[in-house]
């Protein structure tokens, strides 16, 4: 999610070899079956941060075995803290395809970047503001004169802090925001008291509550908390890539996204035990986390996840709302330009399902 110079992703390449052998070659869904393996397209995704519930369909989708299922070869491998962006490494070429938010493909039409959304995974950002109970912070309002921990300086979290903070009256100038990643970073951010609050996602989430450490303070997890604190559904986990690439690359760009679109009916038909059994271990119980403890929290916001792929009816109008508000200049910027349904389209057809309204403009 985060808008950093582009750098080295050595140590993601590591990361993407070990995430690679976690393929358990699950079955699920139907048609559609894979080529002759070296025949397959390879593929290379960043995803900014595959350990995080909001960004589990990914992985999920190696595990089920769902990518070659559909007919290509993924790559994948994960931002890492103080390194190159998923959607920067995508953005530049490093990679294919980027797990990020939408929102970014905005900021990058914005600037003169033809950046797309392939398909749809989540209607709400999965994120909780987490405070200090002493902090006193129950909604927007209450962060100035507080410090808030974001993901980084300038993430996709920086700028929903700005936006709760300008929707209650409050200016980024009368508050302080310190980068402070997720999990034990955050973690010991509210601990040591160098910061009031963080914005954070599901597992630190429950390492915070169950440790007594934070209280959630805006719900941002949930479509309701979401549509409640920002104005509407707030579409967020999505497959970007350069426009570029999707034009020399139609065949390939499909596969994944079928595969994608498969796994969001997965996640849609199974409960968060199931999903949890399927993802690598080390991601559902760790230093910060226990199984029981990561299980509970994807029961609680497991609501964030779109069962089809298919952009939110009035999402794409909330988010060019809050980049207005926060100051991007989005008049050279078309709504219908930075998303497609095309290929979510096309995918639920292949396998019979039920899609949900196209929103008014969608290109495709």
């Amino acid at each position: 999610m985060n808008k950093r110079s582009i750098g080295l992703i050595a140590a993601a390449g590591v990361v993407a070899l070990g995430l690679a052998a976690c393929s358990s070659g699950a079955g699920g869904a139907s048609s559609g079956g894979a080529s002759n393996a070296a025949s397959m397209p390879t593929v290379k995704m960043m995803v900014g941060g595959i350990d995080k519930q909001i960004y589990l369909p990914y992985q999920l989708a190696q595990s089920l075995g769902y990518y070659k299922k559909y007919g290509v070869n993924m790559e994948l491998s994960t931002e890492q803290n103080g390194g190159v962006g998923a959607e920067d490494a995508m953005a530049s070429g490093q990679v294919d395809l980027a797990g990020a938010w939408y929102i970014h493909t905005v900021d990058f039409q914005s600037k003169g970047k033809d950046v797309i959304n392939l398909v749809q995974l989540s209607g709400a950002p999965g994120e909780r503001v987490m405070c200090n109970p002493k902090a006193g912070v129950k909604s927007g309002a209450d962060f100035k004169g507080k410090n808030m921990g974001v993901t980084d300086l300038g993430s996709g979290t920086d700028e929903l802090t700005q936006f709760l903070a300008a929707k209650a009256g409050v200016d980024k100038k009368q508050y302080n925001t310190i980068a402070v990643h997720a999990g034990s970073t955050a973690i010991a951010a509210i601990q040591r008291g160098s910061a009031d609050c963080v914005m954070t996602t599901q597992p630190t989430v429950g390492a915070l509550t169950t440790q007594k450490l934070a209280v959630s303070s805006v719900d941002l997890a949930t479509t309701k908390g979401a549509t409640k604190a920002l104005g509407g559904a707030w579409p967020a986990a999505g497959l970007l890539a350069n426009a570029s690439w999707v034009k020399s690359h139609q065949d390939a760009a499909q596969k994944v996204v079928d595969a994608l679109v498969a796994t969001m009916h997965w996640i849609a038909t199974h409960s968060a035990t199931d999903i949890a059994n399927k993802l690598p271990q080390d991601f559902v119980q760790n230093s910060t986390i226990t199984k029981q403890q990561y299980i509970d929290g994807l029961t609680t916001d497991k609501g964030q996840f779109l069962p089809d792929g298919i952009m939110p009816a009035g999402g794409p109008s909330v988010i060019f709302d809050m980049e207005k508000t926060i100051g991007v200049d989005t008049s050279k910027v078309k709504i219908a330009d930075t998303f497609t349904n095309k290929y979510a389209d096309a995918a639920n057809k292949l396998e019979g399902f039920t899609t949900t309204t196209k929103p008014a403009g969608a290109n495709g």
